[in-house]
């Protein structure tokens, strides 16, 4: 059944983005495809297993297409067509939800300074795969009633000395403790009221529960 998804040969003409190096975010990213198919009944068990094997040994970007090009999530969203455009950082964004979600995940341009309101409803802060030019960001948060989310991975720490709380709650997660060296500081100031102020490493999905696959960054947690 592999045969049928094999990367094409050395000799075809392939796109040049096909032949790019591929980086360990991209391998995770197809492999999160591949999970969620599997979970949809999309694969079996076995084609899961062996694609995975195949994603964590790809060195490309046409090898990773291949991975998937039989499934819905189609190649182009994990090959670029393009190299980027440099991105441009910011350096302030607010942010303000009163009654709703508002995130920043995948690979979104971090500022220097974000401006987070939060009146009833949830903003989230994913920096796991985010663009990072600045060792230190400055976090002004005003959650009256409801949350906000920093996810974080090693080498990013919180520090939430500077936020008034009133009823809520103000909770730092980094289960990897000071085996990391810190790369990326983040100081978050500010004032909750009846709501939460949470900074924690990404949860696993369901179906990586399911699987009783290992947390992310489990072997730098040490979980």
């Amino acid at each position: 059944m592999m045969g049928e998804i094999s990367p094409a040969g050395p000799g075809q003409n392939l796109p040049s983005a096909h032949r790019l190096r591929a980086s360990h975010e991209d391998r995770d990213r197809v492999i999160e495809v591949l999970r969620v198919a599997a979970g949809d009944g999309r694969l079996t068990s076995e084609e899961l297993d062996e694609r995975v094997e195949i994603a964590f040994s790809a060195r490309t970007y046409g090898e990773l297409a291949a991975l998937t090009k039989d499934l819905p999530a189609s190649s182009e969203a994990i090959v670029p067509a393009a190299p980027a455009a440099p991105a441009r950082h910011k350096d302030v964004v607010r942010l303000e939800t009163r009654s709703g979600n508002l995130s920043r995940v995948g690979r979104w341009v971090v500022p220097r300074r974000i401006e987070a309101r939060v009146t009833s409803g949830n903003i989230k802060l994913d920096f796991t795969d985010a663009v990072i030019a600045h060792t230190a960001i400055e976090i002004e948060a005003e959650v009256r009633s409801g949350n906000l989310i920093i996810i974080t991975k090693p080498g990013i720490a919180v520090d939430t000395d500077d936020v008034v709380i009133r009823s809520g709650n103000v909770r730092v997660k980094a289960p990897w403790g000071s085996q990391a060296p810190v790369t990326v500081q983040i100081s978050v100031s500010g004032k909750v009221g009846s709501g939460n102020i949470v900074a924690r490493p990404p949860r696993r999905s369901f179906w990586d529960w399911l699987m009783r696959r290992p947390r992310r960054y489990a072997i730098t947690s040490g979980a």
